[in-house]
């Protein structure tokens, strides 16, 4: 779960980060890089969209500067994911409000894409 979040840093399990993040339903926190800053692409989400998540929560930044290309939106909706843009405030709430069991004891497998400034 994701704990708090300030423009430049989160923290999960008690450890800051200070750098973007894709985080997993897994609980797997990995680095999050784009091939430019402010635009999110085809090639910046391809490798969350590899891992067939039901949901992709993508947290364009505190003021939302970070956009997501119609190319890369069109990608995850053709995959039958489920796409969610928001600031990245709003975005770790959902993550974390959508990372919890279903009725049926199975956790959803949601992804979210954090920008952590602008």
């Amino acid at each position: 779960m994701i704990k708090d979040y300030h423009f430049g840093s989160i923290v999960i399990d008690d450890r800051i980060y200070t750098h973007d993040l894709e985080v997993r339903w897994t609980g797997e926190i990995l680095k999050w890089r784009r091939g430019e800053s402010h635009l999110i692409d085809v090639v910046d989400i391809k490798r969350a969209v590899g891992e067939n998540p039901e949901i992709i929560i993508i947290g364009t930044g505190e003021a939302g500067v970070a956009q997501v290309s119609n190319e890369a939106q069109n990608s995850i909706k053709e995959k039958g994911i489920k796409l969610i843009i928001d600031l990245t405030g709003p975005a770790i709430k959902k993550f974390n409000s959508m990372k919890g069991r279903t009725e049926k004891g199975t956790q959803k497998k949601v992804i979210g894409l954090f920008h952590l400034t602008c």
